[in-house]
């Protein structure tokens, strides 16, 4: 489909895939410039950008960029292609219906009051990134939940959403890295002098609060990690303590039951008429002796008490 748009009268051109070869007729003329770039939406599916300047001096960017990707199915994103020149903005598979927080109508209107069609692309991606960072927010939610389940429920599955938080903090970079290096790719050539510079700034600033907010959010994940292996660590170290403490413990028992469970022919005890009673108070001294004395060296610890609700440690 193409589009006139605001007062100077620049091109809009938007296609499916399916649509390629109708444009054709449009990318015979030199000037246009985008014979690579046809190429290039046929067989790319994954983000790329090229900035070239053309023979006759205008300056073009163009591309391919992953706008929304799920976080549990790798082949699960949308793709759109771009071709932008101060005159003209060529989109192919651009869907606009699948950004929920955007009011296509809205964002049709105001890019059809801009100056020209870098204004109209970068005011498209100030939009996006608002999308972005309404989800984000959705993303701090969860976040923070998980922060504080840390200290109610701390369980080895919070490491699973540990983790799972974390990959979804990396989807959200490999999204917005693009964005920002198409950015920085307008900047370079400075495609956007002469249009209005609110647009850019408005855009360049969303993008370095949404990379911000991720940055600080990777952290917080970090920290989160590292707090959760400082606690693992300790209770490994808890458990193999107590385990060491019982096994010393239950020596004098062992070491008796061996002692008596020995098949020789001559064994006074056996013929002693308080032995069991004797074998038994000495094992339970012994025991008692023994606990005594790693309670008394500080060995241990606070093995007999337990965890209490919401505490990381005791």
């Amino acid at each position: 489909m193409e589009k006139y748009i605001g007062a100077p009268k620049w091109k809009w051109f938007q296609f499916t895939e399916t649509e390629i070869d109708s444009i054709r007729p449009l990318i015979e003329n030199e000037s246009y410039g985008c014979k690579d770039w046809l190429d290039q939406v046929r067989e790319s599916r994954t983000n790329c950008l090229r900035v070239s300047i053309l023979e006759n001096g205008e300056k073009v960017v163009n591309g391919s960029l992953i706008y929304k990707q799920s976080f549990i199915q790798e082949s699960d994103y949308q793709l759109f292609h771009f071709y932008v020149t101060k005159n003209q903005w060529i989109s192919v598979d651009l869907e606009l219906s699948v950004l929920k927080h955007i009011d296509s109508e809205g964002l049709l209107r105001k890019i059809d009051r801009t100056e020209n069609a870098v204004d109209g692309f970068l005011l498209f991606l100030g939009e996006l990134m608002n999308e972005m960072l309404v989800e984000i927010d959705g993303f701090e939610a969860e976040l923070k939940r998980l922060i504080w389940s840390i200290r109610k429920k701390n369980e080895t599955g919070i490491l699973e959403i540990v983790y799972m938080r974390r990959h979804e903090l990396l989807v959200w970079k490999s999204l917005l890295i693009p964005i920002q290096e198409l950015k920085m790719a307008i900047a370079e050539i400075s495609l956007h002098r002469g249009g209005n510079h609110e647009i850019f700034r408005a855009t360049s600033q969303r993008i370095e609060r949404a990379f911000s907010l991720l940055n600080e959010y990777e952290h917080e994940i970090d920290s989160i990690i590292k707090l959760e292996e400082v606690i693992s660590s300790h209770r490994g170290n808890e458990i193999m303590k107590t385990l060491t403490v019982i096994t010393t413990i239950f020596t004098p028992i062992m070491a008796f039951g061996a002692l008596w469970g020995m098949n020789f022919t001559n064994m006074p005890e056996l013929e002693w008429r308080y032995g069991y009673i004797f074998s038994i108070l000495l094992i339970i001294i012994s025991t008692v002796l023994l606990y005594g004395y790693l309670k008394v060296k500080g060995w241990t610890g606070d093995l007999l008490k337990g965890r209490k609700k919401g505490s990381f440690f005791k």
